[in-house]
């Protein structure tokens, strides 16, 4: 059984509720998307900070392996997050940028995914430089499913700040 409609629908998922926070986001006032509120990356711009580079980190190191290289040529062209707390972009409108950046090359990745590519190792080192040879398959279920968990978490911030996220429900996502 392919494994390429499961990963292309959670590319897909992915940038739909990503689109969903950040609009429930921009709603909000700068001082509150900054405000600390006692989550894991502090505000709800440290934690979508934090899935902007998680992404960037994963992608990038997709990115070195010759299957996925041209797909991924973007990423590379990312300056290379030194930290998971770090805050890649200064303002709300930035950090949503390079998500909608992200997610359209995620997207376009996926898309051309084979099944060989799949069943592949991804050979990396992580960022204390320690080696590391994963599934491929592992690797990108591992991405989506970080964010998931991170999103979670700002929707649950996002509700506490007075913004509805709205359903976010795979099965209430749009097809085309």
């Amino acid at each position: 059984m392919s494994c390429i409609p499961y990963v292309t629908t959670m590319a897909a998922y992915n940038a739909w509720m990503n689109e969903k926070v950040y609009t429930a986001t921009a709603r909000l006032p700068e001082d509150e998307v900054m405000r600390e509120r006692g989550a894991f990356f502090g505000s709800i711009f440290g934690t979508l900070s934090h899935l902007v580079v998680a992404d960037t980190v994963w992608l990038r190191r997709f990115a070195t392996d010759p299957m996925h290289a041209d797909a991924l040529a973007p990423v590379r062209a990312m300056p290379a997050p030194a930290r998971l707390d770090e805050r890649p972009c200064a303002d709300l409108a930035a950090l949503a940028r390079r998500r909608s950046e992200l997610d359209a090359v995620l997207v376009a990745w996926t898309d051309g995914l084979t099944d060989a590519a799949l069943r592949g190792t991804l050979r990396y080192a992580d960022m204390r430089g320690n080696p590391h040879a994963r599934d491929v398959f592992a690797l990108l279920m591992h991405l989506f499913n970080h964010q998931t968990h991170h999103r979670g978490q700002a929707t649950t911030l996002l509700s506490q700040a007075g913004q509805d996220v709205g359903v976010t429900d795979l099965v209430a996502m749009p097809t085309h």
